[in-house]
């Protein structure tokens, strides 16, 4: 068809029929737009999944390591969590330094963030003096309900039924933990079981608030700037609380190779730790931080099995149960929720498309209005 012909039956088709062909290639590149959002949606999902499990896998060794200490006789948590906000503040303080940006958030938010972040620490490291590893990493899981209200409540986030009922089957497993603690005959993982659960969940209630908190900063601030005044003010306040509560305690330890190792160990771990959250953050939030965290859990057991050689009452595994199931039940509402989103996305693109092919300005400048 020769160019005039093609130029003859345009001008037939109008406004409108050039309406309708521009739709169809919209509708073409919608398609495609759809498979390269699933495409980074699975890629983003698995990326999240192994950072998450990263991330685990770096909670056990710290329990491993603060429990190796509590056996020895050495009862420092702030001290222990004291190194991990020195290599914060070193590292991205660095950072901070070499780009000299402004603030993006006010320094006092900063200060509180690093007393609640130091408490929780505080509180759930103490904890492994009176409780049994497996303990500790089960009742952790309390932040998750902790973080879905601080989500609801703060961050205005909307979360559907099916993954509030996955969340009380998790708090389900929270209590056959407590309940094991307290009828179980093996005592060997503590001295005062029900005290240290009581921390542990004090602990997990500001890892809540922490977690949130960083969500927030993480999203709305700056990943650098949020570790480096974390760190900074995280060492100044552990600083005076060792200064305070264990300064004695610190001069009492022996420090041979044996108590060193477990003490450096724990900081390098926090360290990585800390640095990988707010990436996951940033991916997918502070709920799915937590779930991911969960499967701790299982790495706890078999440091107690087959490290301490220590008996795992039956109804840990109950618990495990109920936390496993708990898990599957909330991440089934993942995708969902996810194409739920994706498909609200997407009607908001294409009615701002047809508000905008409403209108179509001609090349003498005057505007036409058209009928879809």
């Amino acid at each position: 068809m020769s160019s005039a012909n093609v130029s003859k039956y345009s001008g037939k088709l109008g406004n409108q029929g050039a309406c309708l062909m521009k739709r169809e290639i919209e509708k073409c590149k919608e398609g495609n737009d759809e498979e390269n959002v699933k495409r980074v949606w699975r890629k983003k999902t698995l990326v999240g999944l192994v950072l998450g499990q990263s991330l685990s896998l770096l909670i056990t060794s710290t329990g491993f390591s603060s429990s190796e200490l509590a056996k020895r006789g050495i009862n420092a948590p702030t001290s222990q969590s004291f190194l991990n906000y020195v290599f914060l503040a070193l590292v991205y303080g660095s950072i901070m330094l070499y780009r000299r940006q402004a603030l993006k958030a006010k320094w006092y938010y900063y200060v509180l963030l690093g007393l609640v972040d130091v408490e929780a620490n505080f509180l759930v490291v103490k904890a492994y003096q009176y409780t049994s590893i497996t303990s500790v990493m089960l009742l952790d899981c309390w932040t998750i309900p902790c973080v879905l209200f601080l989500t609801w409540f703060f961050l205005k986030t909307r979360y559907r039924f099916q993954k509030l009922v996955g969340v009380v089957i998790c708090i389900a497993g929270l209590v056959v933990v407590v309940f094991s603690d307290v009828h179980s005959a093996d005592r060997t993982g503590g001295s005062n079981p029900i005290k240290g659960d009581l921390l542990v969940i004090a602990g997990a209630t500001l890892y809540g608030v922490s977690n949130v908190s960083e969500e927030y900063f993480v999203k709305s601030a700056d990943r650098v700037e949020l570790m480096a005044f974390l760190g900074i003010f995280g060492a100044l306040i552990s600083a005076c609380q060792i200064s305070i509560l264990e300064r004695d305690e610190l001069r009492s330890i022996h420090w041979t190779a044996g108590a060193a190792l477990p003490f450096i160990g724990f900081s390098v771990a926090m360290f990585l730790f800390y640095s990988g959250v707010p990436v996951l953050l940033k991916i997918s939030g502070s709920t799915m931080l937590n779930l991911s965290l969960l499967t701790s859990d299982m790495w706890a057991v078999l440091i107690r099995i087959f490290a301490y050689h220590e008996k795992v009452d039956w109804m840990y595994f109950v618990a495990f149960a109920a936390v496993a199931v708990g898990l599957v039940v909330y991440s089934g509402g993942d995708k969902t929720e996810q194409n739920t989103a994706e498909v609200a996305d997407e009607e908001a693109v294409t009615s701002n498309r047809d508000v905008a092919s409403t209108s179509v300005v001609q090349k003498d400048g005057t505007e036409t209005s058209t009928k879809s």
